[in-house]
This record gives structure tokens, C-alpha cells and sequence, in this order.
């Protein structure tokens, strides 16, 4: 790491990483005991010494216990510095979840670097944006996607196993007196760690930095609190380990906790029924709709190994906690959480459940304050901003001082965006989102994209997105327009092909259409969305089942 101050980190392609939290609040988090004063690998290390024999990670392929686990880490991280990477790089992955994941990860950290995990859906549009934005050094992908995402300003290819051609590097290349060899660098753990991948609010995917102490300490207090049982936990994880609620599983669970990993490459009701019958895992993470959908999956699997079900990325609706309760005989947890840096959740008391309801935040994870607009504090049972302070807040946001300028305020504190209030008793409710975002199963989807490429549609005048209510997926957006005057409406299926040739990924294509002569104003003069969503959700038409001229 080359730093210019304790608090700055520069890579050497030169992205450079300010902590927006003054480095004697995060030395009094770790005085206090809130953060471990460790990197991930040293902590990771302890439970493969300790517990050589646990499983780690049960996936396709079976089961990898520590000391396996440990072996094919140190070997890749062996590999990695003798091709040049170190502390000063930022390492990109790109993979489904699995073992391969795992190991890259803390193969990653082992060496110092920073890994970037890239939800393997991704289109290659984010992708690309993400690698240049973050000018990763390089990446970690399949044998089978090397190709897709290589090119000329692409980073070095890095592949598990056997490359699939010459100039791409295999984890496995390092040999037993290389692996013998290789001794882990001493690494600040206030030096950034991972960083997290989020669509957010924002036009494209947005990137947070966070340090060793953060994941292992913030997020680990916040796993550790949701633990339920003797023992380490043992946790079928359904959502993708890239993504921002995914980050809990190899940094927390395995390196923080010592816990096992049971993983599926893609999420199947059926097959994740089928996983917590043959594996035991004692917690479920999911988001709100895989619960729905599992819930309601015919199957007679066993699911009494289970102590606890978490959700988040989502509201969990009363239909959701209701079939939770039918089909796992307890109410799911309830995580309210971001990318950005806040977290609160209701597994202190699951039974209590109303829209809304947050739980009791945690000062050893993130303190919660509500702001009014001038950043003042504001008293129980008035609503605000939400914002937050903690030994998971992260250090910025990557190569976007537009977003720290917007979202960081003095202090450290991350200002969320989102509308809430704090009750008498101290528990946070979360009103409304003052960022924009469309939640479908558990992923943010950003309407600003639609609406930019929209509007530059020659019979389109005016164009607003707002999310309608689905019961499987939570969400789903509804692209609200109004055609120019004398022009012949396009149908969803020209739009939809229109957005393609664009380049937008199509998981961020709207999936309802709504056609106005001219979309409902306010009293300033702005698009009424609270209008506008009520009559999406009444005369909202889907896009793959509309005839030519359905709307007309």
C-alpha cells in the first residue's frame, strides 16, 4: 500500500481511496473491541489452524474444509505475487458462487490487494464500466467468459484451473516450493479490503471501499448478532457472494466467524429446498423473494436444521413473513441495509412485524440518526434523512467524488438517502426513499438509465419510471410515457428493442408500460410520482404480452 496519509490509499494505476472516517474514530471502534484490529486472511488463518477438519464451503462440487481451503488460498495467493500483484492493486472477480469464488477472495486479501467481486449477472456493458472505472490490475473470471470480457484495455485474465488460452494465468500455477514459500505481507487493517458493487440509485453500478476492520468488524458484529444456535454457523447463502448483502458470507462468515458456506451456483426454489435437507445449514440468507418462492415451492424437504431466515435487499411484505412463518415455522429476520454504509435489522424481537419497521439499530455495527435537509439532528418520532456512523461505515465511494460530495458528511457519516424516523423505544422505521430505485427480487434497478435513453426516442416527449407492486419480485418498473404530439405511438416491443440496441442490460429494462397524453404534474411543476404509481398500478400494461396496438 503507498499512502500519502494514514488515511489515503493509492493503487498503483492510480485510484486513489480517502477515508472520509477521521482515523481516531476508527482507532477508538477498535480499542473498544468493535473491530478485530486484523486482516481478513490473519483471521481466516486462525480458524484453518484451529479447526483444520470443519467443512468451509459445500458447493456442486462437494465438500472443501479448512485446511483445503487454506492450501488452494495460499497457492493462489503464491501465484498472484509471483505474477506482480500486491497490495497496490485492485483485483477484480467475476464468478458465480462456489469454492473458486472463495478462494479468490481471500486469495486476495491474503496478498494485501483489494478485491472487487462483479455479480457474475452482470452485462457486459456494467462490466466493462466497472474494470475501467476501478482500473482493476486483473481478473479473475470462468474459462468460459475470459474471452467475452477480454480486449486490448482489459486487466490480466486470471482463470481457476486450466486456462483456456495462452496469456491467461491459472490460481493453481504456483508450485509446492512456491506455495512453501509464500508468506503473507503484514497488512493494515484500516487498508481497504473489498469493494462492494451496488446499482443503487445511480445510472450505472456504483463502487464503496471498505477496510479489513469494517468488513470483519462492522459487518461481522451484524452477522454475529443474527447468529442463532451453538457452534459456528452454518449458513446456505442463496444470494450471489458479489453482491452487497453477499459480502457477509467469505469475509464475515468464514474469515470473521468460522462458519461453513453452503452454496448453489444460480438460486432454484426446489434445489434450495433440497440443499437445507441434505446440508443442515442452521441459517438462511435470501432476499425476500426467493423466501416467497420457496415458501410456496411444493416440495415436502425438511427444514427444521433451521434457526434462523434472513432476508434483506427488500421490504419483507405481510404475504412473505406470513408464508415464512407456514413453511419454516418462523418469521424472517428483517435486514434494512446498503452498499453505502448502513444497516439495522429485527432480530432482536423477528415476531414484531409492521411495514416499515426497521428494528433497533446497533451502535457496535452503525449508530442511526435522522437529519433534517441542513444535516441537523431531529428528535424521536420526527422523520429525516436516516444516517449513519459505525465500524462498518465504509471509506468512499471509488472513483466518484461526485457521490462522497453527495452521500459523506463531516465526521464520516453516510447520508442514505433514504426517509425515516426513530420511535421512542429507538427503533428505526424507514418511510420512503428520497433515492430513486426500483427493489425487484432483492436488486436495486435504476430508472434514471431508462429514462436518459428514453427521452432520446423520437415520439417520446416525456418519460418518469416508478416501480409497481408485484407479488413474487416485490418490484417491478413500469416506464410511465407520453408521445409527442401527432406521433404514432411505438409499442413496448419497439421500446424494449430500442433500449437494447442502446447497450442498457436487460435487467434493468422496464417490464410495464403505461401510455398518457401527458404525465400528472405537481404543484411545483414536477412529475407527480405518487399519481403516477397509482395508475401504473391499475392500467400498467407488461411488456411481453401487449399487442401492436394494445395501447392505443
Amino acid at each position: 500500500m503507498t499512502s500519502a496519509a494514514a488515511s489515503t490509499w493509492r493503487s498503483a494505476n492510480g485510484v486513489t481511496l480517502v477515508d472520509r472516517v477521521p482515523a481516531e474514530t476508527r482507532a477508538a471502534w477498535t480499542a473498544a473491541g468493535l473491530c478485530p484490529g486484523r486482516d481478513l486472511y490473519a483471521l481466516f488463518r486462525d480458524h484453518a489452524l484451529a479447526a483444520p477438519e470443519r467443512a468451509a464451503v459445500i458447493d456442486g462440487a462437494g465438500v472443501l474444509d479448512y485446511a483445503e481451503l487454506d492450501h488452494r488460498v495460499r497457492r493462489a495467493a503464491a501465484a498472484l505475487r509471483a505474477a506482480g500483484r500486491g497490495s497496490a492493486d485492485i483485483i477484480a472477480v467475476l464468478l458465480p458462487n462456489g469454492r473458486d469464488a472463495v478462494v479468490s477472495e481471500l486469495a486476495i486479501a491474503a496478498i494485501g490487494a483489494v478485491a472487487l467481486p462483479i455479480p457474475h449477472t452482470h452485462g457486459r456493458r456494467d462490466i466493462t464500466r466497472l474494470l475501467a472505472r476501478s482500473r482493476a490490475a486483473a481478473l479473475i473470471t470462468a474459462p468460459d467468459r475470459v474471452a467475452t470480457v477480454g480486449g486490448p484495455d482489459a486487466p490480466q485474465p486470471w482463470t481457476p484451473g486450466t486456462p483456456p488460452a495462452d496469456g491467461v494465468h491459472s490460481l493453481d500455477e504456483a508450485g509446492d516450493g512456491d506455495v512453501r514459500a509464500w508468506q503473507p505481507e503484514a497488512i493494515d487493517p484500516e487498508a481497504p479490503a473489498r469493494i462492494l458493487v451496488s446499482s443503487g440509485s445511480e445510472s450505472e453500478p456504483k463502487m464503496v471501499a471498505y477496510s479489513h476492520n469494517a468488513m470483519g468488524g462492522g459487518r461481522g458484529n451484524y452477522v454475529a448478532a443474527l447468529k442463532r444456535g451453538p457452534g459456528p454457523m452454518r449458513a446456505l447463502v442463496l444470494v450471489s457472494l458479489a453482491s452487497s448483502y453477499g459480502s457477509l458470507a467469505t469475509s464475515v462468515i468464514v474469515a470473521r466467524h468460522g462458519g461453513t458456506l453452503v452454496l448453489l451456483p444460480r438460486f432454484d426454489a426446489a434445489a434450495a429446498l433440497d440443499a437445507v435437507e441434505r446440508h443442515r445449514p442452521d441459517h438462511l440468507f435470501a432476499v425476500p423473494t426467493m423466501l416467497w418462492r420457496m415458501a410456496e415451492c411444493e416440495t415436502g424437504a425438511d427444514v427444521s436444521s433451521l434457526n434462523a431466515v434472513i432476508s434483506s435487499a427488500g421490504p419483507v411484505h405481510r404475504h412473505v413473513r406470513d408464508a415464512c412463518v407456514r413453511r419454516f415455522g418462523m418469521p424472517p429476520v428483517n435486514i434494512y441495509g446498503s452498499s453505502d454504509g448502513v444497516n439495522c435489522h429485527t432480530g432482536h424481537d423477528p415476531d414484531r412485524w409492521e411495514p416499515g419497521l426497521a428494528g433497533v439499530p446497533d451502535p457496535d455495527v452503525a449508530r442511526i440518526s435522522i437529519r433534517d435537509p441542513e444535516g441537523r439532528s431531529l428528535p424521536p418520532g420526527r422523520a429525516g434523512e436516516i444516517w449513519a456512523l459505525g465500524p462498518m461505515t465504509p471509506l468512499c465511494y471509488v472513483a466518484a467524488p461526485e457521490l462522497d460530495a453527495r452521500y459523506r458528511a463531516p465526521g464520516g457519516w453516510v447520508r442514505t438517502g433514504d426517509l425515516g424516523r426513530l420511535d421512542d423505544d429507538g427503533a428505526l422505521w424507514v418511510l420512503d426513499r428520497l433515492k430513486r430505485v426500483v427493489i425487484r427480487g432483492g436488486i436495486g434497478i435504476s430508472p434514471a438509465e431508462v429514462e436518459r435513453a428514453l427521452i432520446g426516442h423520437p415520439d417520446i416527449a416525456d418519460v418518469h419510471c416508478v416501480p409497481v407492486s408485484d407479488r413474487d419480485l416485490g418490484e417491478r418498473m413500469c416506464a410511465c410515457l407520453a408521445p409527442r404530439p401527432g406521433a404514432l405511438p411505438p409499442t413496448p416491443a419497439a421500446l424494449i428493442a430500442y433500449l437494447l440496441d442502446r447497450g442498457l442490460d436487460k435487467r434493468g429494462l422496464p417490464e410495464r408500460f403505461l401510455l398518457l397524453p401527458e404525465l400528472p404534474l405537481g404543484p411545483t411543476g414536477k412529475v407527480d410520482v405518487s399519481a403516477l404509481t397509482r395508475i401504473a398500478a391499475e392500467a400498467a400494461v407488461p411488456a411481453a404480452t401487449v399487442r401492436p396496438n394494445a395501447w392505443m
